[in-house]
């Protein structure tokens, strides 16, 4: 469980479970309780201007809802970059250095002023009591850290490849994974 808060979950190849297949999950919050956070590379084909037109002029491109997870679908979540030096703007609420959770509720002309990134999603991933800790054991997930752009990637559909690509030792070569491990 420690350490896991701010950090990324990068999907291995043999994880099959479709709601998180090759994707890379930034871990908004992991305590005894459970664990909470957001899927990085699902890009819908909504654009946030059709929900929220408000916020659409200041979200990172490429301008879209993105599928955060599994749980909470008939909600939004907003995610903010926020530089580490900088006091958090009105409507944001720190996370972790860098980053913030957005009230959405709140004035987007305010909150972008002092962000640098914005992404809204639909959703989250949710993990109960231990569950997450016997995921990583079992090798379902890489913890790895988090590069301040990777939430708000402007290719999101190659961040897994990329996230891979750029760890130590033979952890990089997963990224050179088929699809479909029979085709190989």
């Amino acid at each position: 469980m420690d350490g896991t808060t701010g950090r990324l979950l990068v999907a291995t190849p043999g994880l099959r479970d479709p709601s998180f297949r090759r994707t890379v999950v930034l871990v908004l919050e992991h305590t005894d309780g459970g664990a909470l956070g957001v899927v990085l590379d699902r890009p819908l084909d909504v654009d946030v201007a059709a929900v929220l037109p408000d916020w659409h002029p200041h979200v990172s491109a490429p301008g879209v809802l993105f599928g955060g997870g599994p749980v909470g679908r008939d909600a939004a979540l907003g995610l903010a970059g926020v530089p580490v030096a900088a006091t958090a703007p009105p409507g944001v609420r720190p996370l972790t250095p860098g980053l913030g959770l957005v009230d959405l509720d709140a004035p987007p002309e305010v909150v972008a002023q002092g962000v640098r990134g914005l992404r809204v999603f639909v959703g989250y991933a949710g993990w109960s009591a231990g569950q997450l800790d016997q995921e990583i054991a079992a090798k379902g997930w890489i913890v790895v850290d988090a590069l301040p752009d990777d939430p708000f990637a402007r290719d999101p559909g190659g961040l897994w490849r990329r996230v891979l690509r750029r760890q130590p030792d033979e952890v990089a070569l997963l990224w050179t994974a088929p699809d479909d491990p029979a085709l190989n």
